[in-house]
């Protein structure tokens, strides 16, 4: 089966390199387990119920992906939110996903010969490549930091085999670190990845769970392993996930544990309550987290890279920055605009004015786009991004269409 029976594909020819931050694979039926070490048989499984098959993990079922086989997915763009196609970005979603019209999964969902030719079709010279099931280990093992750490352990091993860490010189796998089991635990697996060419690592965006408790990544207590991820020189991959934030919003509406889920058979808050409500951020606290905890400061070499984030969050976030480093300079060690604009690169996810962007002071060279693709809350055809950025002069649009990307790996025109 071919994408283009369900998808228009669109070659484009543009006057510079392309990178897109933001791609994902399908994780086989095996990615989980197929290099789990004995102890943690079962930890992982595929299970029916009423005809459908789930991902229980623990013994627990779990609903956050619909279908973790993958056979069957929503159409790339599906969701109708692409702004190069009329749509209204992330904001638009706030009841979650509708309806939408399901397609047989390709092998360019799955295998990286088949993905480069789509590539190729497409037109795109590099993209990162994100996990799509894993995103939901972290929340679900939280009181097991071992079996956390040994299920993303399996899944790396997966990927290094199944992907490899830098296919090509064209597609770069993104391998999870977790800080759950401790420094050495995290060091060890860094360690791993670099030795195989992995350019960037994966991060949950929210608190670490630990046998002593919920705990920011950017503590002190883990400095060892930010020391080290500075000496390698790796990115800090950042992607929405489920950070448990769930949680609040559960205990309103009356939920209990419910976990996230894209699933529209999910009991879903009102949308009134979620309208009046205090916004629940998890990018914003780690960020506040990051610059707020020193952590930038005290390694100031590290990029961190969020990715699939809607764009609205930047400015009222940096409007505080810059209120704070004028009313209150005492509170950090450094200017935290200045840190920001060091240290974070800013995925412009269905951004429609990235001029603005700019002209707020975030460096051209930290803004960089990605078309989440296939997923359905992103873009069928990724570099009409191109269009957005047109009227840029061409050094800029250059940077946000893949430059930016390359630079902050060291690919492309800027391997080392």
């Amino acid at each position: 089966m071919a994408v283009d029976e369900y998808i228009q594909i669109t070659h484009r020819e543009l006057p510079f390199s392309t990178f897109d931050a933001d791609n994902h694979l399908y994780e086989t039926r095996d990615a989980l387990t197929k290099f789990l070490p004995p102890e943690y048989e079962g930890v992982v499984k595929y299970v029916e119920v009423d005809g459908r098959t789930k991902l229980a993990l623990r013994d627990r079922i779990s609903d956050y992906i619909p279908n973790p086989t993958f056979n069957k997915v929503a159409v790339p763009g599906g969701a109708g939110i692409d702004i190069t196609q009329g749509g209204g970005g992330m904001g638009t979603l706030v009841g979650g996903f509708g309806k939408m019209l399901a397609m047989p999964s390709p092998a360019a969902f799955f295998d990286p010969e088949p993905r480069l030719e789509l590539m190729k079709e497409m037109g795109i010279d590099r993209t990162l490549l994100w996990p799509t099931l894993a995103s939901a280990l972290e929340e679900r093992m939280a009181d097991d930091p071992d079996a956390v750490c040994a299920v993303i352990h399996a899944l790396n091993e997966w990927m290094h085999e199944h992907w490899s860490y830098a296919y090509a010189d064209a597609i770069y796998s993104t391998p999870i670190i977790s800080l759950a089991a401790g420094n050495d635990v995290a060091i060890a697996e860094l360690a791993r990845i670099a030795e195989r060419g992995a350019r960037i690592f994966l991060i949950r965006v929210a608190p670490v769970p630990t046998l002593r408790g919920r705990r920011s990544f950017a503590l002190p207590e883990f400095d060892p392993f930010w020391e080290r991820v500075q000496e390698l020189g790796l990115v800090v991959g950042m992607h929405s996930g489920d950070p448990g934030y769930s949680r609040y919003i559960n205990e309103w509406e009356g939920f209990g544990d419910q976990e996230m889920s894209i699933s529209r058979h999910a009991r879903r808050p009102s949308p009134g309550f979620l309208a009046l409500s205090s916004e629940k951020d998890n990018l914003i606290d780690a960020m506040a987290s990051i610059i707020g905890h020193g952590l930038a400061t005290r390694f100031p070499k590290l990029r961190f890279m969020p990715v699939e984030f809607s764009t609205r969050w930047i400015r009222p976030f940096y409007a505080k920055l810059q209120r704070l480093a004028a009313e209150m300079p005492v509170l950090f060690d450094e200017d935290p605009v200045e840190v920001f604009n060091r240290n974070v690169w800013i995925h412009v996810f269905h951004e429609p004015d990235p001029k603005g962007l700019i002209d707020l002071g975030i460096p051209v060279d930290h803004l960089m786009f990605g078309s989440d693709f296939p997923h359905p809350e992103g873009m069928a055809d990724p570099l009409a991004y191109a269009s957005v950025v047109e009227d840029l002069p061409l050094e800029q649009q250059a940077l946000i269409m893949g430059g930016s990307l390359e630079k902050a790996m060291g690919v492309g025109q800027y391997a080392t």
